[in-house]
């Protein structure tokens, strides 16, 4: 979707300003939301693509005003609420009321550091070959669903050179939604700066992105 967090080539936002040595957390809640994200996570009744959409669907005002684990709670919120863990009185008051949903699975202490070592890989295997290969000229599709993607507003209906075949993954635009993992193929895509940004732009740049298989156009 066409969400707050689609910022790519808009202006009025003023520099990136990378903190010098930034920590890895500014405010002991910050570390307490991690933990409630990654174990509400744990329950598997949403996916990693769920919880991005969950992210991005926060009202603009809202989502612009916020840090960066304010995002991730409220999100937290909304995925608690719709899959019958929480009520809205029980989040805004902060007290169980009700029986809810039960997880099927709970994240403890002492299973924390092999879940984490392990990740979430989402690599998965195809019965296809890739539809494109190093050296095509590619376009991007022009759409804006008001569901989730993972192609960059600034990269649709943009034309491009495959630069390599990644492997195949799941694909998050029908993973967010409940409809399933149906991976695909996943290429780097490079773009030449003016093919990106127009006129006044620095032509020695390139811009790259990963694209899935139907994100794309053989020309």
């Amino acid at each position: 979707m066409n969400g707050p967090h689609d910022l790519g080539g808009q202006m009025g936002f003023g520099p990136v300003a990378p903190e010098k040595d930034e920590p890895y957390f500014h405010a002991e809640w910050e570390k307490r939301a991690l933990g409630i994200t990654l174990s509400c996570g744990a329950f598997g009744a949403w996916t990693i693509d769920e919880s991005r959409h969950a992210r991005e669907s926060i009202p603009p005002a809202k989502y612009l005003a916020a840090s960066y684990y304010e995002i991730w709670i409220r999100a937290v919120d909304v995925l608690l609420e719709r899959h019958g863990f929480a009520t809205r009185e029980e989040l805004v008051g902060g007290h169980h009321r009700v029986e809810g949903a039960v997880p099927k699975r709970v994240l403890k202490a002492d299973m924390v550091a092999g879940v984490l070592a392990r990740g979430g890989p989402c690599d998965r295997p195809v019965r296809t070959e890739p539809r494109f290969a190093p050296g095509d000229m590619v376009r991007t599709r022009n759409f804006h669903p008001e569901t989730h993607t993972r192609l960059p507003r600034y990269a649709r209906a943009k034309v491009g050179t495959i630069e390599a075949v990644q492997g195949s993954f799941v694909f998050p635009d029908d993973n967010a939604h409940g409809k399933g993992e149906n991976p695909q193929w996943v290429y780097t895509v490079v773009f030449d700066a003016a093919e990106i940004w127009g006129e006044g732009c620095d032509p020695t740049l390139t811009v790259s992105i990963d694209a899935w298989e139907s994100y794309l156009e053989l020309l």
